[in-house]
């Protein structure tokens, strides 16, 4: 038995609608539609992709819709799959872009960002402890959870640095201590309660297409690295290499291998090179990016297409009848360049690396990076709260409405375990109400 094209292609167009909540609520759903209502797949099939996309660099969300679709119905599968995760969060954000830089200080709207900054505060504190729950499970990853936080926040390392650092210390204490490396599974533990039999059951054999094969693999490498080359080739000839958009596609290339943990791990990174180093935003427009991002369906990640899309309507702002387009180029470039490796990673990857899966000496490095990752987005949470709690800085007044707005929002992230939407809507909310009091009340 088999699922045809067809019927997988409205799927995953509808999967790129309903895909809130960030990773963890996205691969809920997959395994709600996929595991127990439709049983596309079995219980012990999903998790090992699970597992082995959690290995890769990149939003493991999307790696695993491109996993399955490619693992059903071949490359064309995968790829349909995986844009389609992607397409609808993309149009949403240009636009969601266009109307945060076009009507942001109207003062009403301006109340509803000055409400979500302190909830984005409290999502990615709350995403630090839920990743550290999952990954640090003893006392060597707390120390490098501990170095890693330490090492951005006081000495400014950069995170591509932590990450190589960190791999070393991973592949060293892997050999050495190999007990503490152990990767745990977060996702193991759920076991199959008997859905009935799957179209991918476990004892389903591997198709041909999924079986490693040299040829196949070195002619997948050649088109994904002309996919690139042609994409870079023609913004370098077009605006020349150190222009904007060459610089977003080179930069968000090296995000997408450099992003170990999951979707809050490229945060830090980006936030390094897009504030930092290029200026292309302020600090307190990625927050607001963040919080958008937080809000739509699709990857946390697409937050680049954010990046993107600032940095070309903004620097195209005078002198240009119609930024808009610009800004819609810069969204389009950072979004091809971000999940091109991913792509690359499961149609071509694939089949070799899951070969690995499960050797120490390949997974003790990643462990390692996961647990620095709790600290850099540690860092990242307590830089957002700076700026929101003291938005002059030190000598400044203190935002209390932040402070207080924080607060519910991480008790309702911890505590009642609310959904991230929820949270996001209610503190837009908060944020409203105090305008208006404020106007009431001068």
């Amino acid at each position: 038995m088999s699922i045809p094209l067809s019927e997988a292609l409205k799927f995953w167009a509808k999967l790129g609608f309903i895909s809130f909540g960030g990773p963890a609520g996205q691969i809920a759903v997959l395994h709600q539609e996929l595991v127990e209502k439709r049983r596309w797949i079995s219980e012990r099939r999903f998790l090992h992709a699970l597992n082995y996309c959690m290995l890769l660099p990149g939003p493991e969300a999307q790696q695993l819709v491109t996993y399955i679709g490619w693992l059903m119905h071949r490359s064309w599968g995968g790829i349909i799959a995986g844009t389609l995760f992607v397409l609808p969060s993309l149009v949403i954000l240009i636009a969601l872009s266009w109307i945060y830089l076009t009507f942001g200080q109207v003062p009403w709207i301006a109340a509803l960002f000055f409400g979500i900054k302190p909830a984005v505060v409290a999502i990615v504190l709350h995403a630090a402890v839920r990743i550290g729950k999952r990954t640090i499970h003893n006392q060597a990853l707390k120390w490098i959870t501990l170095g890693s936080f330490l090492a951005i926040f006081i000495l400014n390392v950069s995170f591509p640095m932590i990450v190589i650092i960190t791999a070393i210390i991973g592949y060293w204490g892997g050999k050495r201590y190999p007990e503490y490396f152990q990767q745990s599974s977060s996702h193991g533990n759920t076991k199959d309660i008997g859905h009935g039999t799957a179209m991918i059951d476990d004892n389903t054999p591997t198709p041909d297409h999924a079986q490693f094969n040299l040829q196949k693999t070195l002619r997948h490498s050649a088109i994904a690295l002309c996919c690139w080359l042609l994409a870079i080739g023609i913004l370098i000839s077009y605006f020349g290499w150190k222009t904007l958009y060459p610089q977003l596609a080179w930069f968000f290339t090296k995000a997408a291998f450099l992003t170990f943990g999951g979707a809050y791990a490229v945060l830090p990174y980006v936030y390094q090179g897009a504030v930092d180093h290029f200026q292309w935003l302020s600090a307190n427009q990625m927050i607001d990016g963040l919080a958008l991002g937080e809000a739509t369906p699709g990857p946390l990640i697409m937050v680049v297409a954010f990046v993107g899309y600032l940095a070309g309507h903004i620097q195209h702002l005078i002198g240009s009848a119609n930024p808009f387009w610009f800004g819609v180029l810069g969204a389009c470039v950072a979004t091809w360049f971000t999940f091109l490796p991913s792509f690359f990673f499961i149609l071509v990857g694939g089949p070799l690396i899951e070969s690995t899966h499960g050797k120490l000496g390949f997974t003790a490095p990643l462990t390692a990076i996961t647990a620095a990752v709790v600290g850099v987005i540690a860092n990242l949470g307590l830089f957002f709260a700076y700026h929101v709690f003291l938005p002059r800085g030190f000598g400044g007044s203190i935002s209390w409405i932040s402070i207080i707005i924080c607060l519910l929002a991480g008790l309702a992230l911890f505590k009642f375990q609310k959904g991230v939407v929820t949270v996001i809507g209610c503190s837009a909310l908060a944020g409203l109400l105090s305008y208006f009091v404020a106007v009431l009340m001068p």
